[in-house]
């Protein structure tokens, strides 16, 4: 469904595109669609324009963004890459792939982006929308989840609407997001080795297919990329998982054979499920029953990044 709000536009209008633009070369806020979900952008070099999107989501400072830039290339200004580093991207680039590096002393980044990490998560988006944005503004682009912070992240214009409203300057309605969870997020370590801080559409077998399973190394303590904080992705009301059945003061969100008041996938497809997870939560969110049900999801491939953000969404 189309959003309202007077500050969405379709982003296939004639200047749309340019006009998001210069709402961000301005400093401002635009809400854009990803692949994954909808992303709240601005520009990644100034303090006042990554300001904006804490303000706009009430976000934590302590919590770093990931900048989406158009290539490899641009990618190298602002960050080191080795060649593990350069084998995910020539496998996943571009696409759902989030890569925590090592942050160049020159890469002129507002410190606000970093969290004051030495590190920069840095993704190339493969949506059009976003994509066509970022060369338009030749411009890296910090863009977290356009959402207000902790609550369920959007899969489409309507749901920015109404998380955000008139907090993003701007918002390009492109649809619903193809994949419909966020991007699966690797931190590299020195000597080639990796560790997977955020599951998602690319999963673990994937990445160990490119870099093999030897170099693999647990995680730091602490956060070090976004989607890492115990509770996330939260619809407002008590969630309760693996339930088979809802009880009365429950809506009920099914899987599989387990039916409800709506589905993530009838047929069992992880994939569905992946792209319908945040509007079944919005939907749970809106309803009139005060608390959520969910019926347990396989905790394999898609599966553990869909549990990944259920038990963040229960926290």
């Amino acid at each position: 469904m189309p959003a309202t709000k007077s500050n969405c536009i379709l982003a296939q209008d004639a200047g749309a595109i340019a006009r998001a633009a210069d709402v961000i070369r301005a400093g401002g806020t635009v809400a854009v669609p990803t692949e994954t979900v909808y992303g709240l952008a601005a520009r990644a070099d100034r303090d006042d324009a990554v300001a904006a999107i804490y303000r706009a989501k009430g976000r934590p400072d302590f919590n770093p963004l990931i900048v989406h830039v158009a290539d490899l290339a641009a990618a190298e200004r602002l960050a080191v890459f080795d060649a593990t580093a350069r084998a995910l991207v020539g496998a996943f680039w571009p696409g759902p792939m989030t890569l925590v590096v090592p942050r160049r002393d020159e890469a002129g980044l507002s410190a606000a982006v970093c969290a004051g990490l030495p590190t920069v998560a840095l993704r190339c988006p493969a949506h059009p929308v976003m994509r066509a944005l970022i060369a338009a503004t030749h411009l890296p682009l910090a863009a977290p989840s356009a959402n207000r912070s902790g609550g369920v992240s959007p899969t489409s214009a309507a749901h920015v609407v109404a998380s955000l409203g008139d907090r993003a300057d701007l918002i390009l309605d492109g649809g619903l997001c193809a994949r419909g969870i966020e991007s699966t997020i690797v931190a590299i370590r020195p000597h080639g080795g990796w560790t997977l801080l955020r599951p998602g559409p690319i999963d673990h077998d994937a990445i160990v297919a490119v870099l093999g399973a030897g170099n693999e190394v647990a995680a730091h303590s602490g956060i070090e990329a976004p989607g890492q904080l115990a509770s996330h992705y939260a619809p407002g009301k008590p969630v309760r998982l693996d339930a088979l059945a809802p009880e009365p003061d429950e809506f009920m969100i099914g899987f599989g054979a387990i039916m409800g008041a709506i589905s993530l996938s009838s047929s069992g497809d992880l994939a569905q499920a992946a792209s319908r997870l945040y509007a079944c939560l919005h939907a749970a969110a809106a309803a009139m029953q005060p608390r959520i049900a969910i019926a347990p999801v396989p905790d394999k491939g898609l599966g553990l990044a869909i549990n990944d953000r259920l038990r963040r969404a229960a926290a």
